[in-house]
């Protein structure tokens, strides 16, 4: 299974602020939603919170300390390793790690593919995402998406891939 991290950042690093995505971007989202459909997500608690709802026509697993926790349409797990092997035992060919900044930063090591959807603004946020090691990701493709009406930013969907070192 390919373990993939998809995730859209703003120019100076951040992807969060006050538990919300702190821009609106239909065209991010269809991109999100057509990528990781029929595949697990992976989600820290307040990212799933922040959501509301399971996400359709995905497993969504839920990473949390709270032992109490329970959502129907969710598998709650309590640490990354149990979330990894949800995934795995789903027999997906592919996983998604959706945020939030914490279960980002902990499961790089994990990652074969990162979908990466640059925001070309600058924004305040509070929650960043984690500074990568460029020697260890190659660019497979970027496409580039001009704002229009309902985007309110240009944007740029890079995917990069793990170099694998032998």
């Amino acid at each position: 299974m390919t373990v993939s991290a998809i995730v859209a950042v703003s120019e100076n690093g951040y992807i969060g602020k006050e538990n919300q995505i702190p821009w609106h971007l239909p065209k991010d989202l269809q991109y999100f939603k057509k990528t990781t459909l029929g595949h697990p997500v992976i989600m820290g608690k307040k990212s799933f919170l922040s959501m509301g709802k399971p996400l359709p026509g995905r497993q969504n697993i839920v990473i949390t300390r709270d032992t109490m926790m329970y959502h129907s349409g969710c598998d709650v797990v309590h640490g990354i390793p149990e979330a990894l092997l949800t995934a795995y035992q789903s027999q997906a060919s592919e996983c998604f790690i959706i945020g939030g900044g914490e279960i980002y930063k902990q499961t790089i090591p994990f990652w074969d593919k990162l979908y990466f959807t640059r925001v070309h603004a600058t924004i305040e946020g509070d929650v960043s995402f984690p500074e990568l090691n460029a020697d260890e990701w190659q660019e497979i493709s970027s496409h580039f998406i001009e704002k229009d009406e309902k985007n309110t930013f240009d944007m740029t969907f890079i995917v990069y891939e793990r170099l694998k070192h032998t």
